[in-house]
């Protein structure tokens, strides 16, 4: 089944923020998943001061849109800080991370794993 249709809600009174396993601080929100593909939008929270290190750098098999909704995250391996409002579009094990945000962040993550091939004819491009 692909993800749900939902018109607009207020995830806070639906959903609740589940621990990520191995990474103090750090939760998730799963809004919409695809059972069948395994796609899921979800948003992530990083309580102030959550350092990801333990997870270490970051490749997975999936493509991974984030835009950050509040606060900032920095990362590690790239010394860089990333803020509200900015984007990100990964593909299938682009090396990212670990990150820090020493005063909390939030994140909007789309994480779209690769189907069958379609049967359909290549749009123009």
């Amino acid at each position: 089944m692909p993800k749900p249709e939902l018109e607009f809600f207020d995830p806070e009174e639906r959903f609740s923020w589940t621990p990520v396993p191995g990474v103090e601080g750090l939760s998730e929100m799963t809004l919409a998943r695809d059972d069948v593909t395994g796609s899921y939008t979800r948003l992530l929270k990083f309580e102030p001061g959550t350092d990801t290190s333990p997870a270490g750098l970051q490749r997975h098999d999936f493509w991974e849109e984030i835009w950050i909704v509040s606060g900032a995250i920095h990362d590690l391996g790239m010394d860089r800080t990333f803020r509200a409002g900015m984007y990100a579009c990964r593909p299938p094990r682009m090396p990212h991370g670990p990150w820090r945000a020493p005063d909390g962040c939030i994140t909007f993550e789309v994480r779209t794993f690769e189907s069958a091939p379609s049967t359909q004819e290549p749009r123009a491009q």
